[in-house]
Formats: C-alpha cells, sequence, structure tokens
C-alpha cells in the first residue's frame, strides 16, 4: 500500500515538474538572484575558532582572564636577525618604522629600540622615574655599540622581550588597539597599511624582517583560507566537467550539469549569508562540497534519461520516468548524506554546527536543483543523438563490472581473507593515532607567516601565548613579598621548561625596581629581600610611571595578577605534559586556600577545544550511523539486511583510520570530518545496490543469484562512474596549503574508493553467502518505501 502511494506521489511529482517548466525556472532564477543580494551579509572570520562550548569551565575561566586583562593576542612582532641593522643608516631607519607604526590609530603603543625606557632612581623625590634609553639619533656605529652594549648587558628586564642576548635578534613589539583585534579593521590594518610599511623598510634597507604575533598570522590564514575558496570552486568545477565530458562526451549534458551546480554553489554562499556565519576553514570548504556531491546527482538522473530514450524513443515518458524512478533513489541518497553532515549540528561546537546547517541544507538544495533542471532542460532540448549514447555501450565499463561479477561469483573466500587482513591491520594502525591539539598544524606550511612563526620560535620561544593568572583572595595581596616570591618560584618552573619562553609579570617589574634602586647594577637584577622591602615599595609607591606600567600586570584590585609565557608549537603530548607539570607546581607553590591559579590562553584554549571536538565528532559519527541504520530499517525492515549494509561501509572508515595512524596523520579538527562525510556519502552507493536487489528479487521470483547479479551489472557502472567523480572531485583539496585540508581530501578520496569496491565485491558477496538466512520473504519484509518502483508499476503510469 505504502509503495503505491510512494510510486502514484512520484508520478504527481513528474506531471507537476514537466506542466510548470516556465514557474519553476522563473522561481530557481528568483531564489538565485535573492542568494545572490545574500552574499553581503557573509562574514569573514576576524577570531579564531572557538571549539568549547560556552559554559565549558576552560572557556569561563578563559573569558574571566579577559574581562580583567583584557585581549590577550593583540601584540605584533617584527623582528631582524641581520648584524647590519646595527649600522647608523639602518638603525635610524629601523626606528623610523616604530614612530610610523605608533601614529597609526589601530596601533595602542609600540614597544621598540626607538622608545626603550629605563627605570631609574630619583633621590631628591625618593621615586623612580622612566628615562629614555636612546635620547639622541646615533651618528656613527661606535655610538651604536655602546647603546646596544648597555642594553644586552645591563636591562635584563629587556633580554628575551627585545633582544635575543646570543643571536642579537632585536624585535618590535606592536600592541593593537584590543577593541579593533577581532574586527575587520585589523584585517584592513595588517594588509594593507602594515604590510606596506614593512615592505618599503626591506626595500630601502634590503634587510629581511620577520613578522608574527597572532593578530597577524590569523589574519594571514583567514586570507588564505578565503583564496583557497575560490580556487577550490574553480578546480572542483574543472575536474568534475572534464570526468562528466569523459563520461558522457556531451557537451550540453556537461555544462547543463554545471550551471546547476553553479546554482547551487551560489545558493550556499546566500545560506551562509542568511545565517551571517563566518567564513572558517569548514565553512569555506562548503561550495566545492556541493559541486562534488551535486556531480553524481547529475549522473544519475542524465544516465537514466539517456537509458530510457535508447530503450524506447520516447522523450516525454523517458523525462517522466527519469523523475519518477530515479527521484525517490536520489532523495534518499541525497537524505543519508545530509544526515551525515546534519549530525554534527547535535554537537555543542559552534563550529560544527554553523558547518552541519550550511552544508546539510545545501546537500538537499542541490538535490532539488538536479531534480527540477535536468528534466525541465532536456524537455525543450531535442533528443539524445547516438553520438551522446554511445558511452552506455562502452566496452570497458562492462570489462570492469565483468570483473567484479567474476571475483562475487569464483573468489568469494579470497574476498572475505583480504577484508579480514585488512581489518586486522587498520585496527594495529588505529593504534598509532595521534590526537594534535596545536593551533599552526593546519597553517599553509609553505606560506612566509609559518616560516617567521618557526624563526620566533627558535629565538623568542614562540608566539602563542599561555597566561597564568593568580589569585591573591584580598585587595592588593599580589604586592605582598610572600606572594611575589611565590610567583618567581613558578617562573623559574617555567624557565626550565624548554618549550616556554621566560614568562614576564609583575616579578619583573618588582626585580627591575631593586636593579634600578642600586643604581642599576645588573646584579640586582632580583627580587627584594624582607629587609629592602619596604623602602624599595616606598619608592616604587611615588612613581606614577611605575603604576602605568603595574596595570598590564596587575589587575585594578591588586588582587588579580597575570604571568605570561609564549609557547612552542608542539605536539599535543608534550604539550599535556606541559600542562601537567605546570600545575604541579602551581599545586606545591601556591596553597589552594590562599590563591587560586588557573592556565589560561588561546593555545590551551584550542587544545582543550580539539580533545572535546574530537570527542563531539566520535559521537556525530555514531549518530550518523544510528540514523543510516535507521534508514535501512524502514527501507528494509530486515535486522538482518542492516548489518550486512554496514559492514561494507565501516570497513572502509576502519581501513582510512589505520592509514592515519601509520602513516602519522593525526585526529584534529579537519581530519576528523574525513569519516562523517565519506560514510554519508558511501552509503549512497549500498542504497542503491540493495534498493535494485530488492527490486530483482520481485522480478525474479526470488531467484538470489541472478538477483545480486543483476543488480550488479546495472548499478556497477553508475556506482564507478559517481565514484570516480567523487574521487577525483575530493581531489581537489590536495592542492590546498593547509595540511589538514589536503590530508581531507586525500583520506575521503581514497575511503569513498574502497568504499565503491567494498559495495561492488564484499556486499553481493555477504548476499550470496549468507542467502538462506537473508534473502527469503519472512526475513526481508515488503519495504516501507520502494526506492526504484519496478518496471511494470511504471508501465502502468
Amino acid at each position: 500500500m505504502v509503495s503505491k502511494i510512494t510510486q502514484g506521489f512520484w508520478a504527481t511529482v513528474a506531471r507537476t515538474i514537466l506542466r510548470n517548466r516556465i514557474l519553476i525556472l522563473t522561481l530557481i532564477a528568483g531564489v538565485t538572484v535573492f542568494m545572490g543580494f545574500q552574499w553581503k551579509h557573509m562574514k569573514f572570520a576576524t577570531t579564531e575558532a572557538n571549539l568549547l562550548p560556552d559554559d565549558h569551565p576552560t572557556n569561563i575561566e578563559y573569558q574571566t582572564f579577559l574581562e580583567q586583562f583584557g585581549e590577550e593576542g593583540n601584540v605584533m612582532v617584527l623582528g631582524i636577525k641581520d648584524s647590519s641593522l646595527f649600522t647608523p643608516n639602518h638603525f635610524n631607519r629601523w626606528n623610523k618604522l616604530s614612530k610610523q607604526l605608533q601614529a597609526f590609530p589601530e596601533v595602542d603603543f609600540v614597544l621598540s629600540l626607538d622608545n626603550l625606557q629605563e627605570l631609574v632612581k630619583d633621590t631628591i623625590n625618593e621615586q623612580f622615574t622612566l628615562k629614555p634609553w636612546l635620547k639622541d639619533t646615533p651618528q656613527d656605529k661606535s655610538e651604536i655599540n655602546a647603546l646596544t652594549e648597555h642594553l644586552f648587558n645591563n636591562l635584563p628586564f629587556y633580554e628575551n622581550l627585545i633582544f635575543n642576548k646570543e643571536s642579537g635578534t632585536v624585535r618590535t613589539l606592536v600592541y593593537l588597539d584590543k577593541d579593533i583585534v577581532n574586527t575587520n579593521v585589523r584585517k584592513d590594518f595588517i594588509l594593507e597599511d602594515f604590510s606596506t610599511l614593512v615592505a618599503n623598510f626591506e626595500e630601502e634597507t634590503q634587510m629581511d624582517v620577520r613578522i608574527s604575533g597572532m593578530p597577524y598570522v590569523r589574519t594571514k590564514n583567514a586570507q588564505n583560507i578565503i583564496d583557497e575558496m575560490g580556487k577550490f570552486v574553480l578546480a572542483a568545477l574543472l575536474v568534475t566537467s572534464l570526468i562528466f565530458f569523459f563520461f558522457f562526451r556531451s557537451v550540453r549534458a556537461t555544462l547543463i550539469s554545471m550551471c546547476i551546480v553553479l546554482i547551487g554553489v551560489m545558493w550556499s554562499f546566500g545560506t551562509l549569508g542568511i545565517f551571517q556565519y563566518e567564513i572558517t576553514v569548514l565553512t569555506a570548504l562548503i561550495p566545492p562540497l556541493i559541486i562534488v556531491i551535486g556531480i553524481p546527482n547529475c549522473i544519475f538522473l542524465i544516465n537514466k534519461y539517456q537509458q530510457e530514450v535508447k530503450k524506447h524513443g520516447n522523450q516525454a515518458l523517458s523525462l517522466t520516468r527519469v523523475i519518477a524512478k530515479i527521484g525517490n533513489a536520489t532523495l534518499m541518497t541525497n537524505a543519508t548524506t545530509a544526515s551525515g553532515f546534519a549530525t554534527f549540528i547535535l554537537t555543542n561546537s559552534k563550529l560544527l554546527k554553523e558547518f552541519g546547517i550550511v552544508a546539510s541544507i545545501n546537500i538537499l538544495g542541490i538535490f532539488i536543483l538536479s531534480l527540477l533542471i535536468i528534466p525541465i532542460v532536456y524537455s525543450f532540448m531535442s533528443m539524445p543523438k547516438t553520438k551522446h549514447l554511445k558511452h552506455l555501450n562502452k566496452k570497458w565499463i562492462d570489462s570492469f563490472v565483468k570483473w567484479m561479477e567474476n571475483i562475487v561469483r569464483h573468489q568469494r573466500i579470497n574476498v572475505y581473507i583480504t577484508s579480514v587482513i585488512l581489518l586486522v591491520i587498520s585496527i594495529i594502525g588505529i593504534y598509532k593515532i595521534d590526537i594534535s591539539g596545536s593551533p599552526i598544524e593546519d597553517m599553509p606550511k609553505g606560506e612566509a607567516f609559518f616560516e617567521d612563526i618557526r624563526f620566533f620560535e627558535e629565538e623568542f620561544k614562540g608566539i602563542m601565548p599561555v597566561e597564568i593568572v593568580v589569585d591573591s583572595k584580598r585587595k592588593k595581596g599580589i604586592m605582598k613579598p610572600a606572594t611575589l616570591k611565590r610567583m618567581d618560584r613558578l617562573g623559574q618552573a617555567i624557565e626550565e621548561v624548554p618549550e616556554l619562553s621566560t614568562p614576564v609579570s609583575v616579578v619583573n617589574l618588582v626585580k627591575y625596581s631593586k636593579q634600578a634602586f642600586y643604581n642599576g647594577i645588573p646584579k640586582y637584577y632580583q627580587l627584594p629581600t624582607s629587609q629592602e622591602n619596604s623602602f624599595i615599595l616606598d619608592y616604587a609607591r611615588k612613581s606614577s610611571d611605575n603604576s602605568d606600567l603595574l596595570s598590564g600586570f596587575v589587575d585594578s584590585t591588586g588582587q588579580v595578577a597575570r604571568m605570561t609565557t609564549y609557547m612552542r608549537d608542539m605536539d599535543t603530548e608534550r604539550m599535556e605534559e606541559v600542562e601537567k607539570d605546570l600545575l604541579e607546581e602551581v599545586a606545591k607553590i601556591f596553597p589552594s586556600e590562599r590563591y587560586e591559579v588557573y592556565l589560561t590562553g588561546k593555545a590551551l584554549l584550542f587544545l582543550k577545544g580539539t580533545k572535546y571536538l574530537v570527542n563531539n565528532l566520535i559521537l556525530s559519527l555514531a549518530l550518523a550511523i544510528g540514523l543510516i541504520a535507521l534508514f535501512m530499517a524502514y527501507l528494509f525492515r530486515s535486522v538482518k539486511m542492516i548489518l550486512i549494509s554496514l559492514i561494507p561501509n565501516l570497513l572502509p572508515l576502519v581501513v582510512t583510520a589505520g592509514v592515519m595512524g601509520f602513516a602519522g596523520v593525526p585526529i584534529k579538527p579537519s581530519t576528523i570530518l574525513v569519516f562523517s562525510i565519506a560514510f554519508g556519502i558511501s552509503v549512497d552507493d549500498t542504497i542503491h545496490f540493495l534498493a535494485k536487489y530488492r527490486q530483482e528479487l520481485n522480478s525474479s521470483g526470488w531467484k538470489i543469484r541472478k538477483s545480486v547479479y543483476a543488480s550488479l551489472r546495472e548499478t556497477g557502472v553508475s556506482m564507478f562512474y559517481t565514484s570516480i567523480v567523487l574521487f577525483f572531485g575530493f581531489s581537489v583539496f590536495v592542492i590546498s596549503n593547509f595540511g589538514g585540508t589536503v590530508a581531507l581530501g586525500a583520506l575521503v578520496s581514497a575511503t569513498l574508493l574502497f568504499a565503491m569496491l567494498a559495495n561492488l565485491v564484499l556486499l553481493p558477496s555477504l548476499l550470496l553467502s549468507l542467502e538462506r538466512s537473508i534473502a527469503n520473504r519472512k526475513t526481508l519484509k515488503k519495504p516501507q518505501i520502494n526506492i526504484l518502483p519496478s518496471e511494470v508499476d511504471q508501465e502502468g503510469n
């Protein structure tokens, strides 16, 4: 009863589409124009993706830190490692660059050789004052040598902050206005004014300026994402159109398909605009994904149309059958693919939710476009000519299908042995997989800004800030000698970690105060003793300059202080070790009843977020498998059939995970997507095969072997076509500069190709081996929906 209703529904849909062709095309054009107008609402990511939910404890701690001290990732650094810098022309030009940067309203403050301040003792007023290190413009190299010798040997406060004493590397710190750090103003300033100034300096001096810092890295990385999105769309269009033309040898079929996916791309951009989602490294993948996923729809529909034309030569009947016979099947396959992406919506990650919403909506959108446009456009065209139908008789495709059939007939034991061997090897590989929580893991390795990150890691221990927040639980408690000594002990522990830079905190300022009190003698750069403390702090309290310096390290109440260190890029396991060691030191140094101390910062936030994301993605994959199993249950009403259908789709995922382990590809936000995407797409082949198998069982009087081989012959060609398109379509991502995107493309391509072989070899083999237990009228009940209506049903229509 249900199947007859379904057939009647699709027959009605077919008549409605073909009778309202002009109206439907007008509506599509109207929606496309509307979507085009939404592009202006698209936003480009101005902040790092926060992978944690707002109510996660780590996120709450980070937000508390931002409220107390403001944006921590607002520092850009310029560095030079070149002895020619210490010549008058270059030295003064470097200082001029600092002045130019300071003149911009987007810049809050510049700390450089040009404006370094020395803390000195004013014995008359009994206070400390700041005096410029550079009083006049140096005219010769001897003056510069004297200045740098004084800086390197007598001002330890600035060591590893402004200079590296061992290598002679010098850097300038550019503090951006915290209000513009997470806006497009930052992007415009960095890509235009800032980059122009640096380029002019390099051209005039012929020196190489290294640039880094989180604002700069984020801006350049975001620009790469935007540039790559256009590159992916063009590459996906080119690759899929060439493959499509190779298969069909029809210019008009290729052009129709390209028009459909281009409209789909426009709709995907429009969807991003409607929801006002930011374009991130994930949402940037959606337009090319729509192309790659949309082309198989076109293949199924156009292939069926040409088969029908070849069969009886009646165009109107052919177009009606395309909609009625393939419409339900493509709806089911697109629904399962969309479901795989939609499971991301159920996670607590904003990044994944947005990706899941836009991807699932547009996958269904490209299905609707294909189903409407292809029959309508072909209805206005002449019948396909003989040359357009030649591809239906390709001998090499027939040879491929016969080869598959021969394996299923005679090599089933070998198929099972091979599958088990692959399974065992893959499980071994899975145990070798690492999780990557590095913020720069996926950044383009060949870009200059990535090389500069490595430069600053080598010279100054990194650019990724880690913050240690010390709450003394009482007002003005931070400046108590006992608290300062505890912070100094923690600072010494941090210095012993090779991946962390020397921390900067109020402790450095107090040490500098003691050095100043003793007339700048470097050996006194240390915390005051209990006897010295009272009169040195008396000097400090009278110093207004000192109060200004304190504001960056201690909150307005004097209760909470920050210690800032910078971290090298390291693997997740080492990062967790460092965090664990630091927390152990904190527990030893700061009694929990008197202090509250926690670690925060963008680097740790990303680490926690990645682990949280991995857990959520495992959940989303489990949900996708469960959801698609429910689809199978509804369609075939057989528990055994569900299990059989999942085996050839889960095995490729296990093999891919094993390959990742052996190849050293870590689990990270980009690569974990492989499994949900590949599973959602590969199960389409299973649905097509089993739907045809069920149809053949009915028409052959439940002759199982005949049904399996007939299904393999009929669906094999389409499965081969679509799998090849998907393979090369996803392969375009390997041209990316982002390592994660390259891995995503390569792994999904390989998984889908292996899934095709599993569905063409392993699935039929299982059906034949288990024929007595699954293929009988009691076990395999009448389906809820006939995905592929029988020929008799269609003739009746």
